[in-house]
C-alpha cells in the first residue's frame, strides 16, 4: 500500500504543489486546512504516514498548538514543519514539541522528498526494533500478527484465551501459513513470556539424534557424545517448548515425549536419574494427525495429549484481504534490510497479487516481495516485477546506438546489432529554426525537457536519468523554462 502524506496547510496552491511532487513518487495524498481538521483525522480513525505541518495558519490553532495536542493525544506520526521564518529559535520550539524535521518555504522538491523519505524510514526503523526486541526476549503478541480478516481474528482470540494458562496448543495449517508465528504469540501473551521460547523442527532432526537433541545425554552416553548436552526442555525449561512438524518424530520418541508430558521430567541418554522440567508445550504440523492415527504413524494417547486446544491456521487464499497488510509488512521490512526506498504497489500490481493462490501461504508471499524489492528500479512495484505470476518479462534497456566519451562527444562507437535493427526515429526537437539558422541550446533544450516529460509522463526520476542530470538540475531548468504546466498535463 502507498504511504499517505498528510499536508496540513491554508494555502492551497502551496497543498497542490506538494501533492505533484509526492505523488510522483507514489505516495498518496491527503489534505487538511487547518490544524483543527488535521487533529481531527489523526485521533478519529483517520491515518497517515507522514504529517507536513505549516506553522503559521490564521483562524485556527497555530502548527506548533497542533502539534502539542497531537502529541498529547498519542498520536505518534512523524511530523515535519514547514515555516516561512527559518529562525533558530522557530526551528527549537518545533523540534522541542516533537517535530522530526522542518522546511524552510518554499520548498525544492528533492529537499521535500528527502525529508518525506528519512521520516518514514525513521518510523521503519523504529518498528522493525521493536519487533526484533520482542522476539529476541520472547514478548510477541497476538497484535504482531499482520492481518484483521475473519479467519485470522478467530486464530488471535482462540490463542488469546489458550495463552492465559499452560494448555497444550496444537497448531494445523499447510506449510507456510505461519504457524511459529502463532506460537510465538501464545508464548508472549502468557505469563511464561519473558523466559525461554525454545523452537525445535521434529521432521529436521536427525533419526539417531533425536532423542539426545530433545532430552539431553550425559558425557560418554554414546560415541561423540564428549561433553553434557542439556537438551531442548531443559533449554526452555520456565517457558514454551514449540515443536514443529510433530507428526515426523519416530514412534519410539513418541513414547518418551509422552511420558515427559505426562511426568513432567525427562530421562537424559546415559542418565541415572531423570530432570524435572516446567514447560509449556505448542506443537504444530502441516499433516492431518488423524489420519496419521489411522495410519498408525502417530500414538493415539500422544496425539490426545497434544491436541486439547487445536488452532487451524488458515491459508492464504481463505484471507486474501490481509495480503495488502501483508505485503506493505514485508516491503518495510526489507527496505531497511537491503536500504531500499520501494513506497509500495501500483493498484495493477496489488490487484494481481491478490487473485494469485498462493501454494506456498505467507512464506511464499515473504520471499517473493523479497525477491521484487530487490530487483525493482521504480518506487512502485509493477507486474514486471513479479514475472512468474503476472507472465510479464521486466522491459529492457535499450543501448545507445551512439557512445559517448568523458567530455560528452561521441567517440564513433556503435552497437553494430542494434543499428542494423533499431530504425532511428525522427527526432521531434528541431536544431535550425524557419530561416535555417542554427536555433539557441536554451531553445533546444526546453524543447528537449518538454518532450522528456511527455514521453515519461512527468515521472521526474526517469526523467533527470534519461537526460543524465540531476533531479535538482531538472527542477530548477523546469522552473526556469515554465514548463511546470506540462508536467501537471503529463502527470
Amino acid at each position: 500500500m502507498a504511504k499517505t502524506v498528510l499536508v496540513v496547510d491554508d494555502d492551497p496552491t502551496q497543498r497542490r504543489l506538494i501533492q505533484a511532487v509526492l505523488e510522483r513518487e507514489g505516495y498518496a495524498v491527503v489534505h487538511a486546512e487547518n490544524g483543527g481538521e488535521a487533529i481531527d483525522r489523526l485521533t478519529k480513525g483517520g491515518s497517515a504516514d507522514v504529517v507536513l505541518l505549516d506553522l503559521v495558519m490564521p483562524g485556527g490553532p497555530s502548527g506548533l498548538e497542533t502539534l502539542a495536542e497531537l502529541r498529547t493525544a498519542g498520536v505518534n506520526t512523524p511530523v515535519i514543519v514547514l515555516t516561512a521564518n527559518g529562525g533558530i529559535e522557530t526551528v527549537v520550539r518545533a523540534m522541542q514539541a516533537g517535530a522530526q524535521d522542518f522546511f524552510i518555504k518554499p520548498v525544492g522538491p528533492e529537499r521535500l522528498l528527502v525529508g518525506v523519505r528519512n521520516a518514514l524510514q525513521m518510523t521503519q526503523l523504529t518498528a522493525e526494533i521493536g519487533r526484533l526486541k520482542k522476539r529476541s526476549t520472547g514478548r510477541t503478541s497476538f497484535d504482531d500478527i499482520v492481518g484483521d480478516s475473519p479467519p485470522i481474528r478467530m486464530v488471535k482470540a482462540l490463542g488469546a484465551r489458550a495463552a492465559k494458562s499452560s494448555i497444550p496448543v496444537l497448531i494445523t495449517g499447510e506449510s507456510g501459513v505461519g504457524k511459529e508465528v502463532i506460537a510465538r504469540a501464545l508464548h508472549g501473551a502468557s505469563p511464561r513470556a519473558g523466559k525461554p521460547f525454545v523452537a525445535v523442527n521434529c521432521g529436521a532432526l536427525p533419526a539417531n539424534l533425536v532423542e539426545s537433541i530433545l532430552f539431553g545425554h550425559e558425557k560418554g552416553a554414546f560415541t561423540g557424545a564428549h561433553e553434557k548436552h542439556a537438551g531442548k526442555f531443559v533449554e526452555a525449561n520456565g517457558g514454551t517448548l514449540f515443536l514443529d512438524e510433530i507428526g515426523e518424530l519416530p514412534l519410539d520418541i513418541q513414547v518418551k515425549l509422552l511420558r515427559a508430558l505426562q511426568e513432567g521430567e525427562v530421562d537424559p541418554v546415559g542418565g541415572k536419574r531423570p530432570v524435572k522440567v516446567d514447560v509449556r508445550i505448542v506443537s504444530a504440523t502441516n499433516r492431518d494427525p488423524a489420519q496419521q492415527v489411522k495410519e498408525g504413524a502417530f500414538r493415539e494417547d500422544l496425539f490426545y495429549r497434544l491436541n486439547v486446544f487445536p488452532i487451524e491456521a488458515p491459508a492464504l487464499r481463505e484471507r486474501r484481504e490481509d495480503i495488502p497488510a501483508l505485503i506493505d509488512h514485508f516491503i518495510t521490512r526489507f527496505n531497511i534490510e537491503e536500504s531500499k526506498r520501494i513506497v509500495g504497489c501500483s493498484p495493477e500490481t496489488m490487484a494481481l497479487l491478490q487473485a494469485y493462490d498462493w501454494p506456498g501461504n505467507v512464506r511464499q508471499l515473504e520471499n517473493t516481495i523479497y525477491r521484487a524489492l530487490v530487483l525493482a528500479d521504480s518506487p512502485m512495484l509493477q507486474p514486471h516485477d513479479f514475472p512468474a505470476i503476472s507472465g510479464i518479462a521486466a522491459p529492457l534497456e535499450v543501448p545507445s546506438i551512439v557512445a559517448t566519451g568523458p567530455d560528452g562527444e561521441a567517440d564513433g562507437t556503435q552497437d553494430q546489432n542494434v543499428a542494423a535493427s533499431t530504425p532511428a526515429p525522427d527526432s521531434p526537437i528541431r536544431i535550425t529554426d524557419e530561416r535555417g539558422h542554427v536555433r539557441t541550446l536554451e531553445e533546444i533544450e526546453r524543447d528537449l525537457i518538454q518532450h522528456a516529460i511527455e514521453v515519461y509522463s512527468g515521472h521526474m526520476s526517469e526523467i533527470a536519468r534519461r537526460l543524465g542530470i540531476g533531479r535538482s538540475t531538472l527542477y530548477r531548468k523546469v522552473r526556469e523554462q515554465g514548463l511546470e504546466d506540462h508536467i501537471k498535463e503529463a502527470g
